[in-house]
């Protein structure tokens, strides 16, 4: 969506105090916008996360994009934002673990200052919060049992063969299921990726929708499975290619530190070794690297071809 050792504290990943665990990072706001519970010093909010030396991420628990690992936060975003956050100025991430669907409401309210989840940029997520540029395209793949019993290979397959497909709660895959023909009722909505596998393998789903990089990481940590990953395939919504490119969320008053960020990252995803060289033990190679051409504000507009 992990393998972090020691060797890699000098890339900033910050053991997570057992005291108060991973879900119980939570720094209060003590001035809010009114009814939102947001932080009225959005604006602001850079120089303030140097002053205090930390940053205030949350992230849903799904590798390899971020996840736990034992006591420290790992994946593909926390590892960039870290690098990223760490040339600001900024050497911590603290972290919150809540439920993907949770996320922008729980950066809306206040409760974290980042989304650190590898979130794919959609219009409708536009339309509440601010992305980062992408950090990373991913294309859509099917998990299906071993042998591929019904030849699945992409969600118009699916719709054909009246298959069921399962996806995760708020993720982008209802919405490319519903597009390729895929009735609701053979939409199947989860908690978490395992639960993806568990059901596919129990026979209540025929296919398990996600990223690319995503299944692959999960039939990876459950070696011996009976499962398999299709090929990639780019889903289409009203005829728009959707790479399920990714990245860093913030509330819609911190665009200045978004656009610090923004700066960051160019030098990163713009230096393909470097880019690998942080990320490529999650299974990020130079593919994953997006395109110049593929921009947040296109994304955004629903624009989705590089």
């Amino acid at each position: 969506m992990s393998r972090p050792s020691a060797h890699l504290d000098r890339r900033g990943f910050l053991a997570l105090a057992p005291a108060i665990g991973v879900a119980g990072v939570l720094a209060g706001c003590s001035r809010t916008a009114v009814g939102t519970g947001a932080p009225e010093a959005d604006a602001d909010l850079l120089p303030k996360l140097r002053e205090q030396g930390f940053v205030r991420v949350g992230f849903a628990g799904e590798a390899p994009y971020g996840f736990q690992e034992g006591d420290r936060l790992a994946g593909e975003a926390p590892t960039l934002h870290q690098e990223v956050f760490t040339a600001l100025g900024v050497r911590e991430l603290r972290p919150t673990l809540t439920e993907f669907g949770s996320l922008i409401p729980g950066l809306l309210a206040g409760r974290f200052d980042v989304v650190s989840a590898g979130m794919s940029i959609t219009p409708e997520r536009c339309a509440k919060v601010i992305f980062s540029e992408p950090e990373f395209v991913s294309p859509t793949a099917l998990m299906v049992r071993k042998g591929n019993p019904k030849r699945l290979g992409d969600l118009a397959s699916v719709a054909r063969a009246g298959a069921t497909v399962g996806v995760l709660s708020a993720a982008v895959e209802a919405s490319y299921a519903k597009a390729a023909g895929v009735p609701d009722g053979a939409v199947k909505t989860l908690a978490k990726q395992q639960d993806g596998l568990d059901a596919l393998l129990a026979g209540r789903i025929d296919a398990f929708a996600l990223t690319g990089i995503s299944l692959r990481w999960l039939a990876r940590t459950n070696a011996g499975a009976a499962v398999e990953v299709t090929a990639p395939f780019v889903p289409e919504v009203d005829g728009v290619k959707q790479w399920s490119a990714g990245g860093a969320v913030f509330r819609p008053g911190a665009k200045s530190l978004r656009d610090a960020f923004d700066a960051e990252l160019a030098r990163i995803t713009g230096a393909p070794a470097r880019y690998v060289g942080l990320i490529g033990r999650y299974g990020f190679t130079e593919r994953e690297a997006p395109p110049r051409t593929l921009r947040t504000a296109d994304l955004c507009a629903g624009r989705g071809a590089a």
